[in-house]
C-alpha cells in the first residue's frame, strides 16, 4: 500500500505555501467572532431555570454489559499531504451592540406619544361635535324654513278664503239686493194691478147697480111682479124662488109621524101638484127612500097640510118636488 501511494503523491500538484498558519488564523478569528456575538446578546437574554418533573412507575432496570470482543487490526494510516499555511485574511470589524433605551426616556416618549394621542381624540370629538351642531343647525333652519312656508302658505289660503267668502257674500248680497228689488216692482205691479181691478169692478159694480136700480124702477112702473129682493130682470118668475122648497118642506114635516126607530138617513122625493090657490091636488113617489114605511108617513103628511103657502112672487108652481129625510 506504501509502494502504491507514493507515486501519486509524487505526482500531486505542490502544495501552496503557509496553509497551516492559514487555518490557525481562520480557526482564531471565528472563535473570537463566536465570543463577540454572545458577549452582545448576553444582556438581552435572563436566566431561565428549567423544571422538570418525574414519576417513577418501577425501579431502574439494569441493562447487561457488553461481552467482550476481540478489537480488529488497525489499518496503517494513509499520510495526509500537509497544505502549506495561507495568508491569514484582515479580521472584518465587528458591529458595536446597540445602547441600552433609557428609561427615563421611553417614559417621556410614552406620555409624549398619549398627549398626542389625546389631542387627537380630543380634535376628533370636537370636530364630530361641530359636524353634529352644523347637521342640527341645518335641519333646525331647514324645519324653520319649511314651518315658515307652511305658515305663508296657510296665511295665503286663509286670506284667498276670506277674500273668496267677501265676494261671495257682496255677490249673495247684490243678488239679494235685485231679487227683493224685483219682487218689491213685481208686488208693486201687481198691487198696482188689484188696485186698478178693484177700482175697476167697483166701478162695474156701481154701474151694475145703478143700471139694476133704474132697470127695477123701469120695471116697477112697468108693473113687475116680483119682490122687494127679486134679483131677475122679467116682469113675471118663470120658477120658484130658490128658497120656496126648503120652506115647503118646512110647512110639511111637522105633520110626519113615524112609527118605530129610523135606521140611517134615507131621502125620498115627492112630485106634488097644487093649485093656483096653493090647494094640493096629487102626490105620488117618484124616489123611494128604500123604506116603505117613511115613504106612507111623508105621503100622509103632505095630505094632512093640504094647501101650501105661496112663493115670493105670489104665484104657487103648479108642479113641485119636494126631498125628505128624517135626519134633516
Amino acid at each position: 500500500m506504501t509502494a502504491k501511494a507514493t507515486p501519486h503523491l509524487e505526482f500531486a500538484p505542490p502544495e501552496p505555501p503557509g496553509m497551516g498558519r492559514a487555518w490557525l488564523v481562520a480557526l482564531i478569528a471565528h472563535a473570537l467572532l463566536f465570543l463577540a456575538l454572545g458577549l452582545a446578546t448576553a444582556w438581552k437574554t435572563q436566566p431561565q431555570t428549567l423544571q422538570a418533573e418525574a414519576e417513577l412507575w418501577s425501579a431502574v432496570p439494569q441493562a447487561a454489559a457488553p461481552r467482550l470482543q476481540e478489537p480488529l487490526p488497525r489499518p496503517e494510516p494513509v499520510p495526509v499531504p500537509v497544505p502549506e499555511p495561507q495568508p491569514t485574511p484582515p479580521a472584518k470589524p465587528t458591529a458595536p451592540p446597540p445602547p441600552a433605551p433609557d428609561p427615563a426616556l421611553a417614559l417621556k416618549d410614552a406620555q409624549i406619544a398619549l398627549e398626542k394621542k389625546k389631542l387627537d381624540e380630543k380634535k376628533k370629538e370636537a370636530e364630530k361635535l361641530k359636524a353634529e351642531k352644523e347637521k342640527a343647525e341645518k335641519e333646525k333652519a331647514a324645519k324653520d324654513k319649511a314651518a315658515q312656508e307652511k305658515l305663508a302658505k296657510a296665511k295665503a289660503e286663509k286670506e284667498k278664503a276670506e277674500k273668496d267668502k267677501a265676494d261671495k257674500a257682496k255677490l249673495d248680497k247684490e243678488k239679494l239686493a235685485k231679487e227683493k228689488k224685483a219682487q218689491d216692482d213685481k208686488e208693486r205691479e201687481k198691487k198696482k194691478a188689484a188696485e186698478k181691478d178693484k177700482a175697476d169692478k167697483a166701478e162695474a159694480a156701481r154701474a151694475d147697480a145703478l143700471r139694476q136700480e133704474n132697470l127695477k124702477r123701469m120695471q116697477g112702473l112697468a108693473g113687475a111682479s116680483g119682490g122687494e129682493n127679486a134679483t131677475g130682470t122679467a116682469l113675471k118668475s118663470s120658477g120658484p124662488s130658490a128658497t120656496y122648497a126648503g120652506r115647503l118642506v118646512g110647512r110639511i114635516k111637522p105633520n110626519i109621524t113615524y112609527p118605530g126607530d129610523m135606521v140611517g138617513n134615507p131621502r125620498a122625493e115627492v112630485e106634488v101638484r097644487v093649485a093656483p090657490d096653493g090647494t094640493i091636488q096629487s102626490r105620488r113617489i117618484i124616489q123611494p127612500s128604500g123604506n116603505k114605511a117613511w115613504d106612507e108617513a111623508v105621503l100622509r103628511a103632505i095630505d094632512k097640510t093640504e094647501i101650501l103657502p105661496k112663493d115670493t112672487d105670489g104665484r104657487v108652481p103648479p108642479v113641485i118636488v119636494l126631498g125628505f129625510r128624517p135626519l134633516d
